[in-house]
Order: C-alpha cells, then sequence, then structure tokens
C-alpha cells in the first residue's frame, strides 16, 4: 500500500511538471543575451511592427546594412508598464515611423538588439532600457529642461 501511495505521488508531481509553461527561461538578464562591447544605432531605422509583450517588449525595425540591402531587426524593450511609466504607450510608436535607435547587439551575432535610447521623428528622446544607472525615468521632449 505504501509503495501505491509513493508511486501515485511521484506520477502526479510528474504531471504537475508537465502542466507547466514551456517559457519558464523568458526572462533574462542583460549580460545573458547581450554584449555591452557590441553596440549598434541605426539612424534611419522604419518600424515594422510594435509588440507591447511582457516580459519584454519588441520594436521590430528594417535598416540598410553596409552592403545597402534591407535588414529586419528586433529590439528589446522593457515591460509594457515600465515603458507606460516613461511615456511610451501603443500609440507612442507607429509601423511606418523612422526613429533613432541606439543598442547592444545580441551575442549570438543575430539582429536581435537590446535597446538603450531611442528617438522619434518630431525629436522626442526615450528610454528603451529596463535599468541603468542613469535611466531616466521620464520622456525627454526637445527645448524642455526636465532636470529642474
Amino acid at each position: 500500500m505504501k509503495n501505491k501511495l509513493i508511486a501515485g505521488t511521484a506520477a502526479l508531481a510528474g504531471l504537475t511538471l508537465l502542466m507547466q509553461p514551456a517559457r519558464l527561461d523568458a526572462h533574462h538578464a542583460f549580460a545573458a543575451e547581450f554584449d555591452e562591447k557590441k553596440p549598434v544605432k541605426f539612424e534611419d531605422a522604419v518600424v515594422t511592427k510594435v509588440a507591447l509583450i511582457n516580459p519584454h517588449s519588441w520594436i521590430y525595425v528594417d535598416v540598410k546594412n553596409a552592403d545597402g540591402k534591407t535588414e529586419n531587426w528586433a529590439i528589446e524593450a522593457g515591460s509594457p508598464n515600465v515603458l507606460l511609466r516613461r511615456g511610451i504607450t501603443k500609440d507612442t510608436i507607429k509601423v511606418g515611423d523612422r526613429i533613432v535607435v541606439d543598442g547592444y547587439q545580441s551575442k549570438d551575432g543575430s539582429r536581435r538588439a537590446n535597446g538603450r535610447d531611442m528617438r522619434l521623428p518630431n525629436g522626442t528622446q526615450l528610454f528603451l532600457g529596463t535599468s541603468g544607472d542613469a535611466a531616466p525615468n521620464e520622456v525627454q521632449r526637445p527645448g524642455i529642461d526636465t532636470k529642474n
């Protein structure tokens, strides 16, 4: 009887593990995937898709490489909640917008980057990252001093 109870408990534990969500590795540290020694800057990136999803939002952009060919890059940003606190909503970035993006390329060399800063067509500067010593908590608009 005791063996049946142990076997039943083990089977239940196994089923419980199988029913857990598959993506347990979705949230990661910057250093696990991105290389601070590989900065990227896209001066004329065209937004193709915006996904404000947890745990990290993604902005997809078309950029021209050194050969003049168009490449699609995925730019990781903070969670929707973090971005909202910084003034970024679903209406802030639109498909077709031409933006400037600074960030850091993925360690695996793919066309993914962790976004640090983004400048909108109207000059508004936004912080995309999830952390940092000098991470601003507000939108930086041209001609407005937000430090005083």
